[in-house]
């Protein structure tokens, strides 16, 4: 059994204490008051983050095949993701395939592997609107019903992305609803109307209704026109991704979106190959991209997926003014709660020993993953 010690994130405050852990959080004994900033440099102890959206990271992307969900997996790992979610890009349907096949043969194998839990893919493309690609390739198609067939029949995919107003949205949103995946709208041009109708049919048949990062590839707010942003922070029970990098959403529209939906958003990084590799030319779904300055582009300037990983966004979360426990719950708890991850996202006895500790300045010091410590960290 291991211990750590520090102050534990506790869902309103951080207190002083220790963990005892073996593949699950055996106990925890606490010392001291709860507070909002911790106070002295002690280890941050929090769960480990779970990142719903990923495609790729370490000059590995989901779509390259198990090798390549296996890089991006052991690289975001190291940066305390101990769930992830491998995501693929709008390609030619049969890439899209393949690429789902490798990520489940990686899912299947992960037992004997030290990796991030691999529930399922996001599948981000293809059923998206031609009219909103965002940095998405030009391959999107419609949710057929045999698509939709084919997706099911693999059983790997937990959360789609999925723009309303497509032909077959609704039919193919409530098929996969009733099979448990999560329906995420996003890369969409539907008006708020559209979207509202599109939710309580995924509703009624008991699905579960999510944001792709919310306010790209979607349009914005206005008074007027409340749009996707207008009808997902209306909404009571929505969640909603978001990239907090500094480059996709500025950091005043992050604290507007959390004060509506408080505990039902979620960071995620949609990172991609070049995550980790610094400054230079990569590519993102065939097509060549560049990243300046943490900044990825195509060469239209359209944003390309980010180099975000879930420790910085963490940092930045902490750094416009969450409280530490707050931002903790963004980068953890929020996305078990979507996902119907109820065995991990708290550190609570029972719950599987998925934890990351940080120092003083919340850098990544150690990761355990199921009670395993990752090797070569801090």
């Amino acid at each position: 059994m291991n211990t750590l010690e520090g102050w534990i994130a506790r869902p309103d405050g951080m207190q002083r204490g220790t963990v005892h852990v073996s593949d699950h959080i055996e106990a925890i004994d606490v010392d001291g008051p709860i507070v909002d900033v911790p106070t002295d440099g002690g280890p941050r102890i929090l769960p480990g983050f779970i990142d719903p959206h990923v495609h790729g990271g370490g000059g590995g992307d989901a779509m390259d095949g198990p090798d390549g969900v296996r890089t991006l997996a052991n690289y975001h790992l190291r940066r305390g993701t101990t769930t992830l979610y491998p995501t693929t890009i709008t390609n030619p349907w049969r890439n899209v395939l393949t690429a789902l096949h490798g990520i489940n043969d990686v899912r299947q194998a992960q037992q004997n592997e030290l990796l991030p839990d691999l529930p399922g893919a996001h599948l981000e493309g293809p059923f998206i609107s031609p009219n909103r690609l965002g940095a998405q390739p030009d391959e999107a198609v419609l949710p057929t019903p045999e698509r939709v067939k084919a997706i099911l029949a693999m059983n790997v995919v937990r959360v789609v992305t999925i723009a309303p107003e497509i032909e077959g949205a609704t039919e193919a949103a409530i098929r996969m609803a009733k099979a448990g995946i999560r329906i995420s709208i996003g890369h969409t041009r539907a008006n708020a109307e559209t979207v509202q109708a599109f939710v309580d049919a995924v509703r009624e048949a008991g699905g579960t209704i999510g944001f792709t990062h919310l306010f790209n590839a979607m349009g914005g707010l206005g008074g007027r026109e409340p749009g996707i942003v207008g009808a997902c922070l209306a909404d009571p029970q929505a969640h909603a991704e978001m990239i907090l990098d500094g480059h996709h959403v500025h950091f005043t529209s992050f604290l507007a979106a959390h004060a509506a939906l408080q505990d039902r958003l979620l960071l995620v990084t949609d990172a991609i190959r070049a995550t980790g590799l610094g400054d230079g030319p990569s590519e993102l779904g065939g097509q060549a991209i560049e990243v300046l300055d943490g900044k990825a582009t195509l060469p239209s300037g359209t944003l390309a997926g980010s180099v975000l990983t879930m420790d910085q966004a963490l940092r930045n979360a902490v750094k416009v003014g969450l409280p530490l426990s707050t931002a903790a719950h963004l980068t953890s708890g929020a996305a078990a709660h979507y996902l119907g991850l109820n065995d991990r996202g708290r550190i609570e006895p029972g719950l599987r020993a998925d934890l990351v500790t940080l120092d003083a300045d919340l850098h990544v010091q150690s990761v355990l993953t199921a009670g395993r410590n990752v090797p070569g960290i801090g």
